[in-house]
């Protein structure tokens, strides 16, 4: 079977509430995308960044605001596919393929940054509020990309959910 791409919008039944994954994830990244734009984001994500084994690099490469910038990019162009896709199928499946990405690598900040077990409370599975509930976050934004996805990507021949 070949791959077809399919959109939420054009689907019916629970297929078109995953619509509103869709724009609940072009939002975030919206907003995510045009903070990375100032000072304050650029500075709060330095450690993150600077600690990750996947984009620990940027900051060397592009100063703090500079990779601030670069991955403000990123999901800037992420929210443009996410919105995109609700009128071409194919952008519906690379938007949320680029969300996916995102909050894997994100979700490895989890092993990479100091702070994110809570020592008081007895190290990890205790988290810290910040860093460790932040990032948490990304595990069911994460879960949204995925299913976006997996609704995107539907083989032809198969039927479109109910």
């Amino acid at each position: 079977m070949k791959p077809s791409f399919i959109i939420a919008e054009r689907g019916a039944g629970s297929f078109r509430d995953l619509a509103f994954l869709r724009w609940a994830l072009a939002v975030v990244f919206l907003w995510f995308g045009c903070m990375k734009f100032t000072a304050y984001e650029a500075n709060g994500n330095a450690g993150l960044i600077g600690h990750s084994p996947v984009l620990g690099w940027m900051n060397t490469a592009f100063g703090i605001q500079g990779a601030s910038h670069v991955i403000g990019v990123i999901e800037l162009s992420t929210f443009a596919m996410l919105v995109l896709g609700s009128f071409v199928p194919v952008a519906s499946a690379i938007g949320a393929a680029m969300s996916a990405t995102t909050f894997v690598i994100t979700l490895t900040f989890f092993a990479s940054t100091p702070g994110v077990a809570e020592p008081t409370a007895g190290g990890f599975p205790a988290i810290s509020a910040l860093p460790g509930q932040f990032l948490l976050k990304d595990l069911v934004l994460l879960a949204a990309s995925i299913t976006l996805l997996r609704a995107s990507l539907r083989l032809r021949g198969q039927s479109t959910p109910q």
